[in-house]
């Protein structure tokens, strides 16, 4: 059985960042971290991985015209098309996207396993329209170093510049734990002294 070390999650403060764009379909947890890298317990070292064999040919020389390869790109925004995170449940692939730098996912659909995988390590998954998501895609086409912000506070994504400002939405009590910077145990953690109050009333 696999025990994942408790780690301490980052407060999501608004995030200031570039974008990379990834404008592939349904592209699933294997592909994201293929299943040879999953014996590892710690978090750490995943983002080594992510995208291994699209990133690196038989010969473990980067192949240069995928994204990651490009140093055109970079920032802690990914960009994927329709239906990220499709296959297998393995928390993995959050671990491997958030240890590489990613703090944000932007797809106009997510797989549901990988949306609370996702949540619970720390990275925001933001879901858009297909037209939102085409014309984010177009504009890094035109301009790789736009600046997008994320504000989770407010629940908005904007583009800087480009005119594009979208609202997302995002679960009341996953938000609360991405701004604070809870897990579900610190969550409960923090509730102790409202929990240990209604105990108080209920045996009063």
């Amino acid at each position: 059985m696999l025990i994942a070390h408790k780690f301490d999650m980052e407060k999501f403060e608004t995030l200031h960042t570039q974008a990379v764009p990834l404008n592939i379909e349904n592209i699933d947890t294997d592909q994201i971290i293929p299943a040879r890298f999953l014996k590892a317990t710690d978090r750490k070292g995943f983002g080594d991985n992510l995208f291994r064999d699209w990133r690196y040919n038989a010969e473990e020389q980067p192949i240069e015209d995928f994204v990651l390869n490009n140093p055109k790109f970079s920032g802690k925004i990914l960009v994927a098309g329709n239906n990220f995170g499709c296959g297998s449940s393995r928390e993995h692939a959050a671990w491997a996207l958030t240890d590489y730098g990613f703090k944000v996912v932007v797809s106009s659909f997510f797989a549901d396993i990988f949306k609370g995988n996702a949540l619970n390590n720390g990275l925001l998954p933001i879901q858009v329209s297909p037209e939102v998501l085409q014309q984010i895609f177009d504009i890094l086409a035109q301009d790789a170093d736009a600046s997008f912000v994320v504000n989770l506070q407010t629940q908005k994504l904007f583009v800087e510049g480009h005119g594009l400002e979208v609202d997302f939405e995002i679960n009341t009590y996953k938000k609360t734990c991405l701004l604070n910077g809870y897990d579900d145990i610190d969550y409960l953690v923090s509730q102790k002294e409202k929990i240990s109050q209604f105990e108080t009333n209920t045996n009063a």
